[in-house]
């Protein structure tokens, strides 16, 4: 396949709003390090988008809009074409971002004091997205086997009880990099059903999953889980255009859409933004051909940092990820509080990183590394590391 696309090009982030790049003095203290943290990629969004917005501003009216049968229509064909999933249009609904989905189905479908199951470590804002909407968090942790996470059901069927409304999964996951296989997420369906325990699945990474791994989603593994599943997903991971605050909401089951949609009009939260359509429009229309490009990329940056790690920082530890283009690092061997290590990063290696505790207590002692860039930038930073920890 010859390569259309420069990722191994280096685009200036520095003084353009990027929360990855111009907020490293508010949250590290130092502009001073590479900033390997939010997860966005450091990849130019590719240009049939960003032409498909130029073409869009030549109208030079930019009021209300809506979503057209042609946005409809591409999500369809996309899911088909990438995840052999047959979706109904009238299906999907809407949400500015997966997180503020995932908050309006809590508020949709369970009650303040109700408890909500997450599988820790896990993505941050689900926490947060529970706790601050008054209701409890049950940590359903991930087991650990030697760097290869899988789901402890058995724990979770001792975890329900009758104020156990609902369970919020990442799928794949994040920052763990597990891609879940169809008997993992059969064998949850089975236990959640079985306990009327709502299923919420995001599924933002589901595009960057790695041969011979498969994305599974939740809601397509039987007529039961399209029911019983409530599924999240947007163009802004695979195609860099999280700026854009536009997701989507899959729901078979007429009556929990129903719902759900009533929660979205209340908020006015329905319309979105005209640049969010076009861009997840064009996005999945003309992105096959980039998708396979900066997969085989991220997949040789997979590569080359597990290469570099086991030739030259054998002290951390490293599972391959099966999914996202995210690290999980395993620090343990330094033996220093997350509060530390974070400085030691920062101090002496000079990356910007995410503290693996704030995932969940299980991730203490970890950090979580974004190697979506240039593959000269991520030699660069695994060289600072490599310094840093040789001088520890």
């Amino acid at each position: 396949m010859d390569m259309k696309y420069d990722f191994d090009k280096i685009i200036d982030r520095v003084n353009t709003d990027s929360v990855k790049y111009d907020l490293r003095k508010k949250v590290f203290g130092t502009n001073n390090l590479i900033p390997m943290w939010v997860a966005d990629m450091d990849f130019e969004t590719p240009d049939f988008i960003t032409n498909a917005i130029n073409e869009r501003t030549k109208h030079k009216l930019l009021g209300y809009s809506y979503k057209s049968s042609i946005y409809y229509k591409s999500i369809v064909n996309w899911l088909e074409l990438q995840h052999n999933w047959l979706v109904h249009p009238k299906h999907i609904s809407f949400s500015p971002g997966v997180v503020p989905g995932l908050v309006l189905s809590i508020m949709a479908f369970t009650q303040p004091g109700d408890k909500i199951i997450v599988q820790s470590p896990v993505y941050f804002p689900f926490y947060t997205s529970i706790k601050e909407n008054g209701r409890q968090i049950i940590n359903n942790s991930l087991v650990n086997n030697a760097g290869h996470y899988t789901m402890d059901l058995k724990l979770l069927k001792s975890q329900i009880d009758n104020r156990t409304s609902m369970i919020i999964i990442s799928n794949p996951h994040n920052p763990v990099g597990r891609a879940w296989s169809k008997e993992e997420l059969s064998d949850l369906l089975d236990i959640c059903v079985k306990n009327n325990v709502l299923i919420l699945s995001d599924e933002i990474h589901s595009d960057l999953v790695f041969e011979p791994n498969k994305h599974v989603p939740m809601a397509s593994i039987s007529d039961q889980a399209k029911n019983h599943v409530i599924t999240f997903m947007a163009a802004s991971k695979t195609f860099n255009i999280a700026g854009l605050n536009s997701s989507f909401v899959i729901i078979a089951n007429p009556k929990l859409r129903a719902v759900y949609n009533s929660y979205l009009d209340s908020y006015h939260l329905y319309l979105g933004n005209i640049f969010g359509s076009v861009a997840t429009e064009s996005a999945y229309a003309n992105g096959a051909d980039w998708l396979l490009q900066l997969k085989k990329y991220i997949a040789g940056n997979i590569r080359f940092a597990m290469d570099y790690f086991q030739k030259n920082i054998p002290q951390i530890q490293i599972k391959e990820p099966e999914a996202t283009y995210l690290l999980w690092l395993d620090f343990k061997f330094l033996k220093m509080s997350d509060k530390d290590l974070n400085k030691f990063l920062i101090n002496d290696a000079k990356l910007g990183l995410n503290q693996g505790s704030v995932f969940g207590v299980e991730g203490a002692g970890f950090m979580r590394m974004n190697i979506a860039c240039p593959r000269s930038v991520l030699e660069k930073a695994l060289r600072q590391l490599e310094k840093a920890v040789d001088q520890s």
